[in-house]
């Protein structure tokens, strides 16, 4: 069996999709629909920059959903085949999964790009620049990091956001409970703290003003059944109904991506092989969680032929 794996934020780059675009018709159609979509050229930002325009959240999320999109609809549209032919499962880290649902025929493309401009533009007024932060905790596992995030809390908001590994947790907050934790990392056996360079506290109650602007969004969105189940990130379990994928959605903004649990759960249900479209980070995080999973990056048109001509 195999499962189809799309990346959250932090995996664009500049440059992204242009290889792509040059290539292939569909892959050009996918980033026009997206430019028309959002009313701006977010192509030319994702080909050309700035970096630091691209990496604004209202951006970074819709341009890495657009370049995952594109990326799956050329190996779609050469293969001739539909994606419940070719995998069983979809999944997406934060938001990817938006990027999993649009895959997976739930969301039409122009929906999925204004949700996650929108979920981008909520995220980063819930709170105040300077305010909340993100930590990266390196040799920690999700036992661990909880100790410290309780630890270091001391009234305020410090939680685990992304259980992406048996290596690595990532913890959001208020900023002064963030630096607490990385200064506790030694105590608490855990090897190394890293900020963040984001500019929001992602998946804490902090962002429980986004999750409303989501939920008022997501209530007006059409949602579709998908063609292959949705692993959501706050459950770590499949799901295929239409309300409760919409209710996810709202969760998954205040919620922890449980992200190590959501893979050895797809292997546990059979996947044998993952395949991540527009990236490679997810791909090094399910061979640490599970190191006997297949493991297949796509991303550029190399790519997309190697993979089509092993399926």
């Amino acid at each position: 069996m195999r499962a189809f794996i799309f990346p959250g934020q932090g995996s664009q780059a500049v440059g992204m999709g242009k290889e792509l675009a040059e290539s292939h018709s569909t892959a050009k159609e996918v980033f026009q629909e997206v430019d028309h979509a959002l009313e701006q050229n977010l192509f030319r930002l994702m080909c050309e920059g700035p970096e630091d325009e691209l990496t604004l959240t209202e951006n970074a999320q819709p341009a890495i959903m657009a370049n995952a999109i594109a990326t799956f609809r050329v190996m779609e549209k050469d293969g001739g085949r539909d994606i419940d032919e070719l995998c069983s499962y979809v999944a997406g880290h934060s938001l990817g999964e938006y990027s999993a649902l649009c895959g997976a025929g739930a969301l039409n493309l122009t929906t999925t790009a204004k949700l996650l401009k929108l979920r981008g533009q909520a995220m980063q007024k819930a709170v105040p620049v300077g305010e909340g932060g993100m930590a990266a905790l390196l040799g920690a596992d999700i036992k661990k990091a909880s100790g410290l995030a309780k630890a270091s809390a001391q009234g305020e908001v410090c939680t685990v956001a992304n259980d992406n590994d048996p290596t690595q947790v990532v913890i959001s907050g208020h900023m002064a409970a963030i630096d607490r934790a990385i200064a506790a990392t030694k105590e608490h056996n855990i090897k190394r703290g890293l900020k963040l360079p984001v500019s929001a506290p992602f998946h804490c109650s902090l962002m429980k003003p986004a999750a409303e602007a989501m939920e008022e969004a997501l209530a007006e969105a059409t949602i579709l059944p998908p063609k292959v189940p949705v692993f959501a990130n706050v459950t770590a379990d499949a799901a295929d109904d239409v309300d409760v994928i919409r209710q996810l959605l709202v969760e998954q903004v205040t919620g922890t991506v449980r992200w190590r649990e959501s893979v050895l759960a797809m292997s546990e249900a059979g996947v044998g092989e993952f395949v991540e479209f527009g990236g490679k980070v997810l791909g090094g995080m399910v061979k640490r969680i599970n190191r006997d999973s297949g493991n297949v990056s796509l991303v550029s048109m190399a790519d997309i032929e190697a993979f089509l001509k092993e399926v």
